[in-house]
């Protein structure tokens, strides 16, 4: 028996939601840790191939904001799959396209929204991170048990299930557990190794948050690169008129700061930034009122396999390309389509399930990572030396952002039956705010 211990237990037991240990409703129980994307989006998929699903958040609800997610080519597909095209388009920034502007705002390249199928530079599904989450939150939330400002403090797995101790006080048996729970994935930290083994730092610093729309910004998207140290400051469009939000980069080559300690990401944004010309210091001047403030490295998590035993990872845990790729939503998006099908293909049986999860997903990821890689390099600070830097015009490029984009076979798994959502009260109950 394989034994991961986790900390801070309370001790308290409490059963959660409205399954607690009760009886099996016939499909396996699936413990989903993590509520942003990822892990609603599996439990879409998992609730509609006959699991039953527990989704646990360790923060106290929902998270709001967050900057703008894209889905091109198939996962495009994959949520027209889901029924939610039509919502997720409501709720879109629509964005019109993006200006590259110079530091006296004069435009020196432009994107439409439409380029390229809709697949470009601007995607034509652009939406705030947080309300993809609310919307796919209200997708599953009668078909899933949703657990708040909870986590998981202890994992024990063996061949016939995994007993999971809740740092709330509470203990259950899953079939099996799988971690979309981000980046810095605790999950993945507890049953593969430290955070150090996975997580390759591409060399830069990314941060954003909402402003007032003092800035005249109407539908398009506006950024300044600063050619000479690798900076850059961006200002983009949301649904509310009222607000933008605005994004900045920069190289940090030794990126140490705890992505918690937001007081010393403030520091250091400021720091980082300082002289940066364009609108960047007249955006810095909104900092302190930010209410949905977010700084961290732009990293990628390279693993050589994402499951272990009955414990399988999704989305940045698994293989997060970074925000230079443009594409973590979609390989969320498309992940959670293609594990839920293998495992329910498979019978629910984790070995061949997981693994046939992994033969078609990991090609895709890993044209999304190079791309990232790319995109980062191309942000490096001139060196006297320096490597010559991605020609984004060339054919193998080309071909690149075709595999990243379309570069995935999506099965028509069998479906138990048409996605649930909440009807007359119908929902199952969701435990602490949402």
């Amino acid at each position: 028996m394989e034994a991961v211990m986790g900390v801070e237990d309370s001790g308290q037991e409490r059963t959660i939601g409205a399954g607690g240990q009760g009886t099996r409703a016939g499909g396996p129980r699936v413990l989903v840790a993590g509520a942003s994307i990822a892990g609603p989006a599996l439990a879409h998929w998992l609730a509609r191939f006959g699991a039953e699903v527990t989704v646990v958040e360790r923060a106290p609800g929902l998270r709001p904001g967050g900057q703008a997610v894209d889905a091109r080519g198939v996962a495009r597909e994959v949520i027209r799959r889901m029924g939610l095209d039509a919502v997720v388009r409501a709720a879109c920034t629509d964005t019109a396209g993006a200006h590259t502007v110079d530091a006296g705002g004069q435009v020196l390249e432009t994107f439409r929204a439409d380029d390229d199928g809709g697949d470009g530079f601007i995607a034509d599904i652009e939406i705030l991170r947080g309300d993809l989450s609310r919307l796919l939150y209200d997708d599953t939330r009668a078909a899933a048990e949703y657990v708040f400002g909870d986590r998981i403090a202890e994992l024990t797995q063996d061949a016939d299930g995994v007993d999971v101790v809740f740092a709330g006080g509470a203990r259950r048996r899953f079939d099996l557990v799988v971690g979309a729970d981000g980046l810095h994935s605790p999950l993945r930290a507890m049953v593969f190794g430290p955070h150090s083994r996975f997580l390759r730092h591409l060399g830069h610093v990314l941060a954003f948050y909402s402003v007032p729309n003092k800035f005249g910004l109407d539908r398009w998207l506006l950024e300044y690169q600063d050619q000479e140290s690798g900076r850059s400051a961006l200002l983009r469009p949301i649904q509310d008129a009222t607000r933008a939000m605005s994004m900045f980069t920069f190289a940090c080559a030794d990126f140490d700061v705890d992505y918690r300690d937001v007081a010393a990401q403030k520091r250091l944004l400021r720091e980082r930034t300082a002289g940066l010309g364009w609108l960047a210091q007249d955006i810095l001047a909104y900092l302190d009122d930010a209410p949905d403030f977010y700084l961290d490295q732009v990293a990628q998590v390279v693993m050589d396999r994402w499951s272990s035993g009955r414990v399988g990872l999704l989305g940045d845990a698994a293989f997060s390309s970074s925000p230079m790729s443009g594409q973590g939503t979609g390989l969320a998006l498309v992940g959670a389509y293609v594990l839920a099908g293998e495992l329910a293909a498979a019978g629910w049986d984790p070995a061949p399930g997981f693994a046939r999860y992994e033969t078609r997903m990991r090609p895709f990821v890993e044209a999304n990572q190079e791309i990232g890689r790319l995109n980062a390099r191309s942000r490096d600070i001139p060196a006297p030396d320096p490597e010559p830097r991605p020609d984004f015009t060339s054919e193998w490029f080309t071909d690149l952002v075709t595999r990243a984009i379309t570069g995935i076979e999506l099965p028509a798994y069998p479906s138990a039956g048409p996605a649930n959502r909440p009807e007359d009260g119908a929902e199952r109950r969701a435990v602490g705010p949402v």
